[in-house]
This record gives C-alpha cells, structure tokens and sequence, in this order.
C-alpha cells in the first residue's frame, strides 16, 4: 500500500485538478491489518466493547471478513459511543466519538489515502495534524510574521463548536473535488452519518465529525482548507493593501494584518464565510486587536498601557522587549491551561493520596515531563517554574492528609523531594530555531 500511497501523492502533486477514480481497492487485507498494528493499545473501546487485543485474537479471520463487506458495499459502521471529558475551567463538557476497533482499522486506512492526495493542496498557512509539523512549527512562524514582516494587528478567531457543525453536504463536495471513487466516498458518508449511542439510545448525526475519530482531523483540514484556507490566500490576501497572514492549527488560527480597517474588514467578512458553510464564530472570544512593534507606542498614547493579549495554543502572546531593548513577541502559558493541570492534579492526589508514594511520585515526574515537552519553550521558563512549585505545594498538602497526624513539615518535606525529586524545567524549544521542513515557507 505504501507504495501505492506515494504514487498517489506523485500524481495529485503533478495535477491539482486529478480526479482519483479508483481508491477503495487500496482497503485490503495487507494494508488493513497493517492499521490494525499501527492504532495505539490500550485506547477506550466503542459500544461493543472490543479492544485491540481482543479484536488481534481471531486478527486474519475478522480482516477476511472486513475487506468481504467492504467489498460487497455492505459494510456498515457501529454507531459510536458518547463518552464527555470536561473542559478547562467550565462546567460544560466537550463530547467525543469512540469508534469501534473494527471502523478505526477502516478510519486509519481511509485516513492515509486522503492524506496522500490532499498534503499536497494543503497550503503552507495549515499545521495541525500533518506531518512534520507540530504546535510548535505554527508558534515559530505566526512569531516570525509578527516580528519581522509589517504586523501592526492580531485577528484572533475562535470558532464555535467546529466538529460538532462540519456539514456534511459541503464535506462530500469538497472530497468530490479530488476524489470521484464512488465506494470510497460511500464509506465516508456513512462514517458522517453513522450516529452515536449514548445511554442505550441511538442518536442520528445530521452534521459533524466526532471528535475521538481517527479519520476527523484530516477531513477537518480539507473542510477548513476549502472554507478558510484557500479563501483567505486567494481572495482576502490579494485584496490587501497591506502585508496578511494567516496560521492556522486545526481549527485554531490567528491572523495577522499591517493595516486595521483590513482587519476590521476581514472580521466582517469572515462571519458571512463562516456563515455560508453552517459555521460560526464565538464573538465572546473571537477580536481585532493592536499587536506588534507599534502597538505598546500606541497603547500609551490613547491612555490605555499595555497592550491587549491574545491566546494560541495553549500559550498567551504578549508585547514585550529584548535585552537589548528590541520589540519582541513573548509567550507564557495561559492562565486557563495552567489552572487547568492544577485542578486535574488536585483531583488525582484528593483520590489517590493513600497509594504508594513511589507511585505517587512517579505519576508525577512523568505528568510534569509531559508539560515541559510542550511548554518549555523560549521566555516561559518561569511561568513554568511557577506551575513545578504550585504542583509541590499540591503535593505537600494532599500527602499530609495521608492520615490524622501530619506527615510533614516544610523541612521534612524538603528531605522527601531530595530523595524524590521532581524534574527540572529547561528550555525544550527555542521560538527562533526553525526546522528545515518549515523554514522554506519564509
């Protein structure tokens, strides 16, 4: 299949306008058994209740009868299963998919075909879910843009509920634009349509992409690639006087202009495009603000300090200088994404405090090298550093009400962390370095 895929991609980057005719064959044993290997253990299972390892136990026979039905046409999708986690510092909860095994094996497969074709569509302003690129890659150069080329404006967008309201009708045409392997695009429509069971009930799914399906994020990037992507790149850009930019993560962007009324005008215009797909902005949290090299200038003169922030994965962006007293973006970690980990770790100590403290500590260690991978980039040291020791606080606390008497004073605790400690934060990415992959986009 591998070899197939990279045909595929040969084809689709020769021709922009290729049609492919014939895909579905692509799903067969070899290839399906293949995803099967490459889906991650251990993960929720869907409304059966088959894992991985139960579904690996009779693995040719259930492939034999997978590619059957696929090639039969009948072949139909479990409806999957509603599952809520709760969002950062809400009482709402955000809903998820999960999929059977058997239809992620499928998902996976599918997955590759579409990312074969459409990587070589998606335009260089999309990071989220591709490969080699990552958040980072998308905090590098949205920091570039706003340093080095004439950004004066942040238009940073918020999208309400986008996997809930993908339409499903504008889905199946954007995928007609390149795909026209009608069993392919059969087993698509049906993975859109195959409904959700929540507390014995099934629910049918009119609009969406579940979250928690291996197939979402690429057809959210082709969704968004035809809605915003391709919009802003040949119609609002070439209209700027200015210098624009657009950096988007999944369904996470910002956007960047060197004159307001261009942003302004963008903000308009947007809520029309959003709205022509069954797509919304949330006008709480979506805003044109001064940003850049002017803005704290501008700030002090109509008396309003310091400049406005904004947030973007996972990080608040801020005007500030250098040491040599230059204009430059800095990033802290957002206040809402730092409570979030606290209020999720105090949970899990008020739990499991009476666990063995080898435990304990090794959840930890591992928690907070977890965080530092992904926060620890250039000037977030300290706010970093401030979250490590709010997090010994925790620890201090909740092994202290292990019983009646007081397991600790401060000094004692001290002792503890010598003998258990907890890693060090270092600086994991630096916001200036980019990679080969990405650098040729400047």
């Amino acid at each position: 299949m591998e070899t197939e895929l990279l045909r595929i991609a040969e084809l689709a980057k020769f021709d922009s306008k290729m049609k492919f005719t014939s895909l579905a064959h692509l799903l067969n044993e070899q290839s399906l058994t293949q995803c099967h290997y490459q889906l991650p253990n251990k993960k929720a299972s869907g409304v059966k209740g088959t894992t991985k390892e139960q579904y690996a136990e009779s693995l040719k026979e259930n492939i034999k009868d997978l590619v059957s039905r696929l090639k039969s046409k009948s072949y139909r999708p479990v409806p999957v299963r509603r599952m809520y986690i709760p969002k950062l510092n809400s009482d709402k909860k955000r809903p998820l998919g999960i999929p059977e095994h058997e239809d992620k094996i499928v998902q996976k497969g599918i997955a590759k075909v579409l990312n074969a074709i459409y990587e070589n569509d998606f335009l260089n302003c999309s990071f989220g879910f591709r490969p080699n690129r990552n958040c980072h890659d998308a905090l590098k150069i949205l920091n570039f843009y706003i340093e080095k080329r004439a950004v004066s404006y942040v238009v940073d967008v918020d999208i309400k509920g986008f996997f809930d309201n993908v339409d499903h009708k504008w889905m199946m045409e954007f995928l007609n634009h390149r795909i026209a392997d009608p069993n392919l695009l059969s087993i698509i429509n049906r993975f859109l349509k195959g409904g959700y069971m929540e507390e014995g009930r099934k629910y049918k799914t009119d609009t969406g992409t579940p979250q928690g399906g291996v197939i979402s994020p690429i057809l959210a990037n082709i969704y968004l690639h035809y809605v915003l992507d391709l919009w802003f790149e040949k119609l609002v850009r070439k209209r700027c006087e200015g210098q624009a930019y657009l950096v988007r993560y999944a369904d996470d962007f910002v956007c960047c202009f060197q004159l307001r009324r261009e942003a302004e005008q963008f903000y308009k215009s947007l809520k029309s495009r959003l709205k022509k797909f069954n797509l919304e902005i949330a006008e709480d949290k979506t805003k044109v603000i001064p940003f850049g090299r002017f803005a704290e200038h501008n700030a002090k003169r109509i008396g309003k300090g310091k400049p406005e922030t904004f947030d973007f994965l996972g990080f608040t962006h801020y005007c500030g200088t250098s040491k040599q007293g230059k204009f430059r973006v800095k990033r802290k970690t957002s206040r809402k994404k730092v409570q979030g980990k606290l209020k999720e770790s105090k949970e899990w100590l008020k739990q499991n405090r009476n666990k063995n403290i080898h435990l304990i500590m090794d959840r930890f260690k591992r928690s907070l090298m977890g965080y530092y991978n992904y926060y620890c980039i250039t000037d977030n040291i300290q706010t970093v550093n401030d979250f490590r020791e709010k997090i010994e606080s925790l620890l201090f606390k909740w092994l202290n009400r292990r019983s009646q008497r007081k397991s600790f004073t401060w000094d004692k605790f001290r002792l503890f962390l010598y003998k258990f400690p907890l890693p060090t934060p270092r600086i994991k990415h630096n916001i200036y370095e980019l990679r080969n992959e990405i650098s040729y986009i400047l």
